[in-house]
């Protein structure tokens, strides 16, 4: 397939699914590493089995509008699950594999979803008991086998995906597509309504985006659960619909080999991982001996004044040579073939991010949150400015409030919050988004992220959470009277505490830990500093005694140390 000059004009998800299989039926689409060797799947087989899945959930008993709970780590039965689902007009609700029995239970209850598909036997027990907290199940698939209704069968229909395909065609542009919850500025995550248009407008103006690069048959590998809004959107349909084929990373763990084995031509990271890898040159440099590291410097040096407009002539004529001995091994890390990198979710470092651009290795980074289907914004691959999140994508209108909040206006724009009418209104005022995020345009149009009006941490893995739900866990805990928590940018929580009358420093730890059990991996607590009260006398509290949290992180600023 020779580029695209032209984005298609698909109605919906399913249809863009179903009609790329009818493009290319024996491409291959998705891979994934099972019995100790890599399998792949073509774009038949997955339409194939997708319909065949939605004639098997429709003859259950699901019917358009119904919710269904997804808990699954990254293989190709979810987007066969998710195309089939919304072809038959109901709403997927994806869960992270990593949350506790009552997030599922949450997520249930709140979506009303009385049906649940999860990957293993272990999500299997944990959603069943997530269940029996919200009210119960109608039916729960397992693609595993195991003593749970299998999905298996349901994906072994031979017949052609054509009668599936042509009804999901009919389903309007601006019908819910899914479910995706995110955490509010306090209390329980969120549902937020995504259209079908939402996440096709975000695959249009990816499409403008990267349209320089001239992509073709690319090779992505995906990092990022599917539960996550990027990835989902991203991952999941726009590079799909470029004809990439998607690779499912094994884990964290075996990053450096999968890299090494799949030489991915694309890669969306999040900056937790790029400061990892960024580390690791780094001390291997160290260890070198004075001549290699004198010609590292000197390539970072001639690549860093290559990006800033300065490279004398000295540096065009011994750029090739530091090229080849120096950059091209950076570059072998990530397989040898990387051609661009997409780093969101949390702020990316400017010094990580230039360091990579100037060893040739293209990584761009963005903005969005889920309300907006999610990409807001991301640096033009041949134009980028690291400090910023780059220009807001076709078809998104953007401005700033006066105090400086980011709104943004389009068909990228959720639907509102499911059953929250009030909290619709809030976040949706004549049809602009307000973000909860502060910033400032250049003299360009770059958007550069500068506060944060919403009480939320984004992680540096790109994990939102929610700080008043861990404060209030920990608060409720007798040894601690209050509690702050912090860590935007960081891998992990911290928490400023103030003891109880009479506890120790053990006993206070030993509460942190009990709440640490309760609660998600992103959400637990993993250092904690003993601090004085918060008082209205020291301005730590409203005259309504409540926690003015920015007060209390810049006065205990000098004593804060990031999880680790």
């Amino acid at each position: 397939m020779a580029s695209m000059d032209v984005y298609p004009s698909w109605p919906n998800l399913p249809t863009l699914m179903f009609a790329r299989a009818r493009e290319w039926p024996d491409r291959p689409m998705l891979r994934h590493f099972e019995a100790g060797s890599w399998h792949s799947m073509d774009w038949a087989n997955f339409a194939r089995r997708a319909a065949s899945l939605a004639r098997g959930l429709r003859a259950a008993g699901i019917a358009a509008g119904d919710r269904v709970l997804l808990v699954s780590e990254s293989r190709p039965e979810v987007p066969i699950v998710e195309t089939a689902l919304m072809a038959i007009r109901a709403v997927p609700v994806p869960g992270y594999t990593v949350n506790t029995v009552h997030d599922h239970a949450h997520l249930l209850s709140d979506s009303g979803a009385r049906v649940a598909i999860v990957s293993t036997v272990a999500l299997a027990e944990k959603v069943t008991a997530a269940a029996s907290l919200a009210g119960g199940l109608d039916l729960l698939l397992c693609m595993e086998a195991g003593p749970h209704a299998p999905l298996a069968p349901l994906l072994a229909d031979p017949a052609p995906p054509d009668d599936i395909a042509a009804e999901a065609e009919l389903i309007d542009r601006g019908a819910l597509a899914c479910l995706l919850y995110t955490s509010g500025t306090s209390g329980p995550p969120r549902g937020v309504m995504l259209p079908h248009r939402a996440m096709l407008a975000n695959c249009e103006g990816a499409f403008e985006l990267i349209r320089p690069l001239h992509f073709d048959r690319e090779t992505y590998l995906s990092f990022l659960p599917l539960s996550h809004s990027f990835e989902h959107t991203v991952g999941q349909f726009f590079l799909l619909s470029m004809g990439s084929e998607i690779v499912y990373a094994r884990g964290i763990e075996h990053l450096a080999a999968d890299l090494q084995t799949i030489q991915p031509t694309v890669l969306a990271l999040v900056p937790r991982v790029l400061d990892v890898i960024h580390s690791r040159i780094l001390a291997q440099i160290k260890r070198e001996k004075p001549f290699k590291r004198a010609l590292f410097e000197q390539a970072l040096q001639s690549g860093l004044r290559r990006l800033d407009g300065t490279a004398t002539m000295w540096d065009r004529l011994a750029d090739p040579v530091l090229d080849r001995l120096v950059r091209r091994r950076v570059r072998q890390r990530f397989g040898g073939r990387f051609r661009v990198g997409i780093s969101g979710g949390a702020r990316l470092d400017p010094d990580v991010g230039r360091f990579f651009l100037a060893m040739g290795l293209m990584f761009i980074q963005g903005y969005g949150q889920t309300e907006a289907g999610p990409v807001i914004s991301a640096n033009p691959p041949l134009r980028p400015k690291v400090h910023t999140v780059g220009l807001p994508l076709e078809g998104v209108a953007l401005r700033l409030a006066e105090d400086g909040e980011i709104t943004v206006r389009g068909e990228l724009v959720m639907d509102g919050y499911w059953r929250q009418p009030e909290a619709t209104r809030a976040a949706i005022v004549d049809g602009w988004l307000h973000t909860g995020d502060v910033g400032r345009l250049d003299e360009d149009g770059y958007l550069e992220i500068t506060d944060r009006k919403k009480d939320i941490i984004v992680l540096s893995g790109g994990e939102n959470v929610s700080p008043a739900r861990v404060e209030g866990a920990l608060m409720g805990e007798s040894e601690i009277l209050q509690a702050v928590v912090y860590g935007d940018g960081d891998t992990g929580l911290s928490a400023y505490i103030v003891p109880a009358e009479n506890e120790t420093p053990e006993s206070v730890a030993a509460a942190v830990a009990r709440v640490g059990a309760r609660l998600s991996v992103t959400e637990r607590v993993r250092r904690h500093t003993l601090v004085p009260p918060f008082t209205v006398d020291n301005g730590l509290l409203t005259a309504s005694y409540k926690i003015r949290r920015s007060l209390v992180l810049r006065a205990h600023a000098a004593a804060r140390e990031p999880a680790t």
